[in-house]
């Protein structure tokens, strides 16, 4: 069982950055995918960013060109940076493995854009 913890989200003002960071609790060489998605108040939970392992990333349309996902596997370690933020992009950001078939989550971290 592969077990996340997220660290990274706060409250930023519009136009600002912030990056999220993801640890897995084993070697994440060979998890097949990893990313992040993010479920805001009252909104379906949508899929922000994934990573394949040695593949091309994927973002949603809304955060393409300022959000960048990427891997660190020395360190166990997804990351996401996150630039120009939106109040739109306030949620509550979860990172998530697909390894072996099954889905892992991490405990969800809040990012909040306001002024």
């Amino acid at each position: 069982q592969v077990q996340l913890v997220e660290s990274g989200g706060g409250l930023v003002q519009p136009g600002g950055s912030l990056r999220l960071s993801c640890t897995a609790s084993e070697s994440i060489f060979r998890i097949y995918d990893m990313g992040w998605y993010r479920q805001a108040l009252g909104k379906q939970r949508e899929l922000v960013a994934s990573k394949p392992s040695g593949g091309s990333p994927n973002y949603a349309d809304s955060v393409k060109g300022r959000f960048t996902i990427s891997r660190d596997n020395a360190k166990n370690t997804v990351y996401l940076e996150m630039n120009s933020l939106k109040p739109e992009d306030a949620a509550v950001y979860y990172c998530y493995a697909l390894h072996r078939g099954y889905h892992y989550w991490g405990q969800g971290t809040q990012v909040t854009v306001s002024s």
